[in-house]
């Protein structure tokens, strides 16, 4: 008898429809021959189910089943493709949990702990990977322009905490522009990370583990035709994205060993991928992890995944059956 799998995507950030765009995409490489599969739509005032006959239905939420054809459908396991809360930083995780539905990703506590840029690097850099000198901001707090560029130079990066997709993002060059930039993170989200500017050469890696082994892909080069790797420029095409990228075989080593160090310490599960900065020194600098990256057309993790040699659709079995 087939698995019923939901592929559940959406949420209630700003993220909504790079999460749909992903979920449409894995949809077309999920066997199935093995499982039967729903794209599941979560929104702040309902959620519902695609079904096969271009209808939706309304999703239980007291177990997550739904009516089709008069029959009740009893989600088997969910693959959560949700950039943004509630399917990234959590909570989602732990509804399920507590209705015992297995699931791709990683559990309540990595997923809050990873989901919010600023808490992740620091717990990171405890653990010994390098992270950029960051100063975080909370709503309605007040701060010192001039104050935090003399202590992260310039220019800085203004991002929230808890977001993707480089929503809310600013390259700041001084301290005037501090206000505003600051104001447009906190449309998307609570708090803010002030972060110091590193140049150098941008790279991706992503990474799995099914059946207990870790699989750490190949290293994606990001080459931005705008200032920084934007919103235009991660979904436009305004962007060459070089996999394998273009470093010596000893450090591409060091990427995908700090890759698999990452995925360990935040105790990760399913899919994640992790963005660094390689500075002049080539000492690799951590810039966020993500634990439900992409995988739209245009994403990084099947690029890597093809550059690698793997079928995507016997990735997401393995990984499915690997609950």
């Amino acid at each position: 008898m087939k698995k019923n799998v939901a592929i559940v995507a959406g949420g209630y950030s700003s993220e909504y429809e790079v999460s749909v765009r992903s979920a449409r995409n894995l949809y077309d490489f999920i066997d199935r021959d093995r499982y039967d599969v729903y794209i599941l739509l979560i929104e702040r005032d309902r959620w519902l189910v695609q079904l096969p006959d271009g209808e939706t239905a309304p999703v239980d939420r007291n177990d997550f089943s739904f009516m089709s054809d008069r029959v009740r459908v009893q989600i088997d396991f969910a693959y959560i493709t949700i950039h943004g809360t509630p399917g990234e930083n959590g909570l989602l995780q732990g509804y399920l949990d507590m209705l015992g539905i297995p699931y791709s990703t990683c559990n309540t506590l990595a997923s809050a702990l990873t989901f919010n840029k600023y808490a992740c690097n620091l717990f990171l850099k405890t653990a010994g990977i390098r992270v950029s000198d960051a100063v975080r901001l909370r709503r309605h707090e007040p701060f010192d322009g001039d104050g935090l560029i003399a202590r992260l130079g310039q220019p800085v990066f203004v991002k929230p905490s808890d977001s993707g997709s480089s929503f809310g993002v600013s390259r700041v060059q001084d301290a005037s522009q501090l206000r505003t930039a600051v104001d447009m993170a906190l449309g998307e989200g609570d708090e803010v990370m002030v972060e110091r500017f590193i140049p150098g050469v941008e790279v991706t890696c992503g990474c799995f583990r099914t059946k207990g082994e870790i699989t750490v892909l190949p290293v994606t080069e990001v080459v931005s035709a705008n200032v920084f790797f934007d919103y235009d420029a991660k979904y436009n095409g305004a962007v060459q994205e070089i996999t394998p990228a273009r470093l010596s075989p000893e450090l591409t080593a060091k990427v995908r060993q700090t890759t698999a160090t990452i995925y360990d310490l935040v105790g990760a599960k399913g899919i994640i991928r992790i963005d660094y900065i390689i500075p002049e020194d080539g000492d690799p600098v951590l810039l966020e992890v993500n634990t439900t990256p992409g995988m739209t057309g245009t994403s990084f993790i099947p690029q890597q995944m093809r550059a690698a040699g793997l079928n995507l659709k016997d990735v997401l079995t393995e990984i499915i059956e690997n609950e």
